[in-house]
């Protein structure tokens, strides 16, 4: 690929063949412009991270696109990225403010053509928030170095820090707003009061002015807009009385918030514990949000083991926390598998979590996202075996489950013993015949059976040969529209 060297606010060399991606009109899922589903399946990334370090000052571009291709090659359709990351000196966006630095504008130049180039979006947000706010003092953005702001607990009320936030997010939509590569905004990492004088109603007035100026902007340039989010840390919901401003505020196009819990999660003893938390926490926000709109936690992982004892989890153990959780948070009804947050050493993901992403891309498409009005499951449908646990979500013709084994709480789940022959009992679907389809969540399909259903419940007798499976269900299209095929996967069927 060739690369050529673009000044600050021209607009950059750019196939832009990605069309955009869109909430769809009749199910809280994504899209594309073009009416092709479309599911984030990827983690966080940042600048100066082991795979896109050599991208800055083009170091190593080779490298970088060997992660692309390789994450590519893995069903990775999404990365969540800050603008900047500031844990070094020299690598912010702008310095002094407003002065967009040349080495970081040729890094997303690059950056959103190679993107283009293997189909993978970004999620983007302003700020790594956690950096900027330990290493303030030297922030370009600090009144102290001739910035906007003179506090940290200022950040989204002072009015010169919301006019620079703006002309941040117009600069990235004028210079690489035509790529579809960018999936959406995240409005601001980590929304927190503290950030806002302590006051809720000061975090709606940033949300909503924000979005006002970026849509403004898009729709004078390019006639549409992306989605937009704000991300949270998800003990903060409770704590701090959130949960509308999250979940329910109407600038907002999705939800999403970052997966931190301390019992489970955080400083993980089983993997059994950390699919239940996810699934709850699912559940939860799916009844908080209105029916139209999409979930997903773009943030999660062991935190605390990371930090206290500086290094990642045993990666055998750590594959398995990382797919049960995947798949409680999507069989639960979220998007996608959610978004780890690497917490290793070297600081990325693991072979074993690429190819658990890599299962659950595969999985996707076995589901007729774009009519799926899917409804959380997790406590509605039975199963027939105590020592099996149940994350589900369903409508009247579709639904995904994920059986889990919880025999044993210790440790990885492959001390578990699979529990074999159990009945499966899902609830709300309408009456017909339905396509299922059992799924290893390693290997892929290992049975498909057409089962009818005339009672209250939808019937269905599984073998369990591993600790866990995933089942997709869906309505035959012959009994929706006389047609032979699936009601899901509908375009290859």
């Amino acid at each position: 690929m060739h690369f050529q060297t673009t000044k600050s606010r021209e607009t950059p060399p750019s196939q832009n063949t990605l069309p955009w991606i869109r909430v769809c009109e009749n199910s809280p899922y994504f899209e594309d412009e073009n009416g092709a589903t479309w599911t984030p399946v990827g983690q966080n990334d940042a600048i100066t991270w082991p795979d896109f370090q050599g991208l800055f000052k083009r170091k190593n571009v080779a490298e970088a696109e060997g992660h692309l291709a390789y994450l590519a090659a893995h069903g990775v359709t999404c990365l969540r990225m800050m603008m900047e990351y500031c844990q070094t000196e020299n690598r912010y966006l702008e310095k002094p403010v407003g002065k967009f630095q040349p080495n970081m504008v040729q890094f997303w130049d690059d950056l959103f053509l190679l993107c283009e180039k293997y189909q993978i979006r970004i999620l983007l947000t302003p700020f790594d928030t956690f950096w900027m706010a330990r290493r303030w003092k030297s922030h370009p953005y600090n009144q102290l170095s001739d910035g906007p702001c003179k506090s940290k607990f200022q950040w989204l009320t002072c009015p010169r820090m919301l006019a620079a936030i703006k002309d941040r997010f117009t600069f990235f939509l004028e210079r690489w707003g035509t790529s579809g590569v960018l999936f959406g905004w995240d409005l601001w990492n980590e929304i927190n009061p503290l950030h806002a004088g302590k006051s809720i109603d000061n975090l709606k007035r940033y949300i909503e002015q924000l979005s006002i100026h970026i849509r403004e902007k898009e729709m004078q340039l390019y006639q549409r807009s992306r989605p937009q989010t704000v991300s949270v840390f998800a003990p903060l919901l409770s704590q701090q009385d959130m949960n509308a401003l999250v979940f329910q505020h109407p600038s907002l196009d999705f939800a999403s918030t970052h997966f931190y819990h301390a019992a489970s999660i955080d400083y993980p003893r089983n993997v059994h514990s950390a699919a239940a938390t996810t699934g709850l926490m699912v559940r939860q926000a799916l009844q908080l949000l209105p029916a139209e709109r999409p979930f997903f936690d773009s943030e999660h992982g062991p935190i605390t083991y990371f930090r206290r004892n500086r290094k990642g989890l045993p990666e055998d153990f750590d594959d398995a926390y990382f797919l049960h959780m995947q798949w409680a948070h999507f069989a639960s009804g979220a998007a996608g598998g959610g978004m780890r947050w690497p917490y290793r050493h070297p600081h990325v993901l693991t072979h074993g979590m690429r190819r658990a992403q890599l299962n659950l891309s595969a999985f996707t498409k076995l589901i007729d996202w774009k009519d799926f009005r899917r409804v959380n499951l997790n406590e509605e449908i039975f199963v027939g075996m105590p020592s099996v646990q149940v994350f589900g979500c369903g409508d009247n013709e579709q639904a995904i489950v994920w059986m889990l084994s919880v025999q044993s709480k210790k440790g990885n789940s492959k001390l578990n013993m699979p529990p074999g022959v159990t009945t499966l009992s899902i609830p709300g679907l309408a009456d017909g015949d339905y396509h299922v389809v059992f799924w290893d969540t390693k290997t892929g399909i290992t049975d498909t059976k057409i089962i009818t259903k005339s009672g209250q419940h939808l019937e269905i007798q599984c073998m369990m040969e591993s600790s866990n499976m995933a089942v997709a269900v869906g309505l035959r299209r012959s009994a929706r529209r006389g047609l032979g095929g699936w009601a899901f996967n509908r375009n290859n069927s």
